[in-house]
């Protein structure tokens, strides 16, 4: 525990609008450093939520997931940033911040943070596996031989396919023809 005497009243508290995945994966550890407060385990509707818990009138972090198309609607809206005084950072575990208002955050002087980049590789290293397997129809050879169908009927060839790719950047383009 960080240095509140033992007492989880003294810990941080951190807002939680939509739980991330990491939350749950790493609860022990944030709930050692901070005290969690998750909207989501009330019934209130979050406005009424906001105006009537004392804590979250003392929250000095929010941490969300995802926007309008990963939380059905989320918005960090100007409206429940105001109802936030004590708010200095919004965290997103995704890497877009269009669903917060980040003009009001830098008007109110909260800090925005994302994940930004840090996983554009992987994204990228997994596009371009699908996008082999869909075109090499890896997965379904692979369902294919697994049910004993290929010694039968052999079909998926693979000969005579050539692999193109154009850089740009930190992007890569690839064809395979």
């Amino acid at each position: 525990m960080n240095s509140t005497n033992g007492n989880p009243e003294d810990l941080p508290v951190v807002l939680v609008l939509r739980p991330p995945p990491v939350l749950t994966m790493f609860e022990h550890s944030f709930t050692e450093r901070f005290r969690i407060l998750n909207a989501s385990d009330s019934d209130l509707p979050l406005d009424q939520f906001l105006a009537s818990s004392d804590d979250a009138q003392s929250a000095t972090a929010l941490l969300c997931y995802g926007g309008v198309g990963t939380s059905g609607g989320l918005r960090i809206s100007a409206e429940i940033l105001r109802r936030l005084p004590s708010l200095k950072i919004v965290v997103s575990t995704s890497t877009g911040v269009n669903y917060i208002d980040v003009a009001e955050c830098r008007r109110l002087g909260i800090a925005v943070a994302n994940c930004g980049d840090s996983v554009s590789d992987d994204v990228a290293d997994m596009a371009v596996g699908l996008f082999i397997d869909v075109l090499r129809k890896i997965s379904a050879a692979d369902r294919y031989v697994r049910k004993g169908s290929w010694p039968a009927f052999g079909d998926f060839p693979l000969a005579s396919k050539v692999l193109s790719y154009f850089l740009f950047g930190a992007k890569t383009l690839l064809f395979l023809a």
